[in-house]
């Protein structure tokens, strides 16, 4: 059996076509990309300098049950060495209003965030006052503390628990309050999604926002290279919905069953559309580094991504 798999990769490696050089459309999409990292992933990177360009913006997720001592040590590391930091505020598991301006001010006050991630948060039962992301703006703690941007969840495919007869209706619906709240402050904002694995459905799922009045900038999120396997469970848990079968199929080949996937065909056809057409509301995109942040790190800088200066050599 195992003559068989090296014979079936053999294989695979003489007859892949030559990969073409990265194309200036995927490197001007590629072009300031953000990434997300947790507090146990970035404590396995020595120093990010020698990974990610100077100024990314660098999100840090916030999953329930990590102290937020943690996730304000993490943030206050990253803005030192030079980054944007933009830390979640999950609603569902922020307890009320005194709780969420501690939030604020510890961040601000030990690592300068002046942006943040808006979302309602894993967990289906609210630890407290607030049980999405709109409630989290209604308390104008965010534009009491001067926060310059602030960014909301997206789902391309839709999110079945909220609607969970499969439509859009209330996803849009809140997309639409969102859009309203940032015509009524001065806040920046932009959609981050939940990542995908097909082209078209995204393109789709982009104009019918644009033609339903939601011009909000689209920072799209893509899977970072990782095994098949471990992409297949994270895209189950996170409710990845029809692209799925992306996967599904690769799964099915054994020729790539081993071989560890990666988002180029999906970039390669964002990246020619909004070539094609320049107002195309998606304007950056977002990694999850679900095979590690080094591997996405570099992957991006081999398709045409901006490289990173390492700190040693300044």
């Amino acid at each position: 059996m195992k003559e068989m798999l090296m014979s079936l990769l053999n294989f695979r490696r003489k007859e892949a076509p030559v990969s073409d050089l990265p194309t200036p459309e995927v490197a001007d999409f590629l072009r300031d990309y953000s990434i997300e990292v947790m507090p146990r992933t970035a404590e396995k990177v020595e120093d990010f300098r020698d990974l990610l360009p100077e100024g990314t913006r660098v999100y840090i997720a916030h999953i329930d049950g990590t102290p937020i001592e943690d996730m304000v040590a993490t943030a206050a590391r990253l803005n030192a060495d030079g980054y944007k930091v933009m830390p979640h505020f999950p609603a569902r598991i922020i307890k009320d209003r005194a709780t969420l301006e501690n939030w604020i001010a510890m961040y601000q006050g030990e690592a300068d965030v002046r942006q943040a991630l808006l979302l309602a948060g894993g967990v289906t039962t609210p630890h407290g006052d607030f049980s999405d992301s709109m409630q989290l703006m209604d308390t104008g703690l965010f534009d009491k503390y001067g926060f310059e941007r602030l960014h909301i969840a997206g789902h391309p495919e839709g999110n079945r628990d909220i609607d969970t007869d499969g439509s859009r209706l209330r996803v849009d619906d809140a997309l639409r309050w969102k859009q309203g709240f940032s015509e009524r402050t001065d806040a920046k904002m932009a959609i981050a999604t939940q990542f995908a694995f097909e082209a078209q459905p995204i393109i789709e799922w982009a104009d019918s926002l644009k033609h339903a009045g939601i011009d909000l900038p689209i920072h799209i999120g893509i899977a970072g290279p990782a095994k098949l396997q471990t992409l297949i469970k994270f895209a189950i848990a996170c409710g990845v919905g029809p692209s799925l079968k992306v996967l599904q199929k690769r799964a099915m080949d054994v020729t790539k069953l081993l071989l560890p996937y990666e988002p180029t065909d999906v970039i390669t056809e964002l990246a020619a559309h909004k070539a094609a057409n320049p107002d195309f509301n998606i304007t950056h995109v977002h990694f999850f580094p679900l095979g590690g942040i080094k591997t996405n790190a570099n992957w991006a800088i081999e398709n045409g991504g901006p490289a990173a200066q390492p700190a040693n050599s300044v």
